[in-house]
């Protein structure tokens, strides 16, 4: 593990990046360019004395896990990924494993989009890389834990309430969908450990999971129509695309509302407001 030049990279990586390039807010009185120390945290799931730690050169061994987070906060390229581990005294990741890094003209689409919510999903449905409006849309990503940030894991385990507004039925639809996934995923992807570990994770702990795997779904996200309850703008009825990115097995996902709709109204006004709340909190 070479120390120095690991804080070295990390720190010229934290000032590439700005805060609306990960859906932050840049806020006032910005003394830094780039993001903060904590902001870095945040998004890595880590803590914000660990981050100093590794910038001073003077923490320990990141796991694969932390390095994989902090490839992805800090949005780097294949080049510098594999550099951050090789500094870090990891191996980086090999063939064969589920691609977590987002390529840099992909992050410049979804930059673009910035009329419409759109995030970027891993072949597993990791929520890898979101724009303003999805954050304003479906809630702050960088708030939950990296391990959190999987739309299958919070579909079957997640604790905090789904903006996404679903019926009985389709939520059952929405699961068997979600193991087609990772049953599709696990066929192009057997080795995986961090795909194995997600999957024995939801069969362990979810009895919806383990009935809906063993049924043996194979059909995978599907373009649809999708009610998001805002806790501002109410029901929210939108066209939900996927759209491929074949050589990374990553999928854009993109919501949008016919013009001249009440639900296109509301995203109009979600463009202005973004993540600020409409009242005052009591």
């Amino acid at each position: 593990m070479d120390r120095s030049e690991l804080a070295a990279l990390l720190r010229q990586a934290r000032t590439r990046i700005q805060p609306r390039d990960v859906g932050l807010p840049a806020g006032a009185r910005r003394q830094v360019p780039g993001l903060r120390r904590e902001e870095v945290a945040q998004l890595a799931g880590v803590s914000v004395d660990y981050v100093v730690r590794l910038e001073q050169g003077r923490g320990p061994q990141p796991s694969t896990a932390v390095l994989a987070a902090l490839t992805r906060a800090l949005r780097l390229n294949d080049d510098d990924r594999d550099l951050l581990f090789q500094l870090a005294g990891s191996a980086p990741p090999q063939p064969g494993r589920i691609a977590m890094t987002v390529r840099p003209s992909v992050l410049r689409l979804l930059d673009r989009m910035a009329d419409l919510p759109a995030l970027v999903m891993s072949a597993k449905g990791d929520v890898l890389a979101w724009n303003p409006m999805a954050a304003a849309l479906l809630g702050d990503f960088s708030a939950m834990p990296p391990a959190q940030r999987n739309i299958i894991w919070r579909c079957f385990l997640g604790t905090e309430p789904s903006r996404i507004k679903l019926t009985e039925t389709e939520f059952e639809q929405l699961g068997a969908y979600g193991v087609g996934t990772l049953r599709s995923a696990k066929a192009r992807y057997p080795t995986d450990p961090d795909l194995e570990r997600l999957i024995t994770e939801l069969r362990s702990h979810s009895p919806a999971f383990a009935r809906l795997w063993e049924e043996r779904p194979s059909t995978p996200w599907r373009n649809a129509t999708k009610t998001i309850s805002h806790p501002d703008l109410g029901d929210l009825t939108l066209e939900c695309d996927t759209l491929l990115v074949p050589d990374t097995d990553q999928a854009v996902v993109v919501y949008s509302a016919a013009p001249n709709t009440p639900a296109a109204t509301a995203l109009d006004l979600l463009r202005i407001t973004g993540t600020q709340q409409f009242s005052t909190p009591t």
